[in-house]
């Protein structure tokens, strides 16, 4: 038995004023309190308590001691109530780490709804598109798209990614587009370099990928975006990039979109037991606005393309 169970033992036998009566609640015999009691006090070298056939008393030394239990346990048990009050709240600060592209287009619109509903929540909000040691930053939840490496860290997918082929209606009526890969390299190409390791994303099919030569090249989703916009190149981007110029007809799908194995958006946490209501909350206000615009674990709007 640990020291805080038989500090609690302590103050049940004084409370009770017998060893049997807490042994009875215990369901245990008088003589195994009774050798907890003499353990404790072995521990301590000191008596607790004078006991006699019919009745045990305090010594001085136990009055002492008693008090200083007492205290222990209630503020231990004080503090075990705030924390499970406060896990079980949607409240305190929530700190949220976001890929640069998805994180502007996806989440921060949906910001001012947030807080309005969960006014007792406050944010503190990061970007990055590299990975993040959120433990040791103390970050509460990661959003990532991509796949996932091996990790202890628990991931929700929150949708798949399909990559579209588009091209302004501009570039289209000056040059034309590809029917297939075969006339790939007859095109101007808008191509994306990973900031962290300078590779450039090759253009992905079902069953190839392509690198054409004619590249125009930059390391941001959203100048992807607008350099595609600007009738300077066909350009291959994830739909959350996609999907706004798309619905402003600015540029156009023009092959099927392509859903590779395993890539997704994820909600990455630390702890699925004992998850903090804020956390909980934020994720499920982040599929709830996904759901709205076409989007699930298992669907994207590009499928009604």
């Amino acid at each position: 038995m640990d020291k805080l169970n038989l500090l609690k033992l302590f103050v049940r036998v004084i409370e009770a004023g017998s060893f049997a009566k807490v042994a009875n609640n215990q369901g245990l015999s008088p003589s195994t309190i009774s050798k907890a009691i003499q353990r404790l006090e072995s521990d301590l070298k000191v008596s607790l308590l004078h006991r006699s056939t019919r009745q045990i008393a305090l010594t001085q030394a136990g009055r002492e001691y008693l008090e200083t239990a007492k205290n222990i346990i209630n503020q231990l048990e004080a503090s075990e109530r705030s924390i499970l009050q406060h896990n079980n709240q949607a409240e305190g600060l929530l700190r949220i780490n976001l890929p640069i592209s998805y994180g502007r287009l996806y989440v921060l619109p949906y910001i001012g709804e947030f807080t309005q509903r969960y006014p007792s929540i406050s944010l503190d909000i990061s970007f990055d598109d590299r990975y993040v040691d959120m433990v040791e930053r103390g970050i509460d939840i990661v959003l990532r798209s991509g796949t996932l490496g091996d990790s202890n860290l628990i991931a929700k997918q929150l949708s798949p990614i399909d990559f579209l082929i588009c091209a302004s209606p501009e570039y289209i009526k000056t040059y034309g587009q590809p029917k297939n890969h075969t006339s790939f390299e007859q095109h101007r190409w808008i191509r994306f370099r990973f900031r962290q390791t300078g590779k450039i994303m090759p253009i992905m099919e079902r069953q190839r990928s392509h690198n054409p030569s004619n590249n125009l090249i930059c390391d941001d989703g959203e100048a992807l975006i607008a350099l595609c916009e600007q009738g300077l190149g066909i350009t291959q981007m994830p739909h959350f990039l996609a999907r706004e110029a798309i619905q402003k007809g600015t540029i156009k799908a023009i092959l099927p979109v392509f859903r590779p194995k395993d890539y997704g958006i994820w909600a990455i946490y630390a702890n699925r037991e004992f998850l903090p209501e804020k956390i909980r909350v934020f994720i499920d206000f982040i599929q709830e606005k996904l759901n709205s615009i076409g989007e699930s674990p298992y669907h994207l709007w590009t499928e009604d393309l």
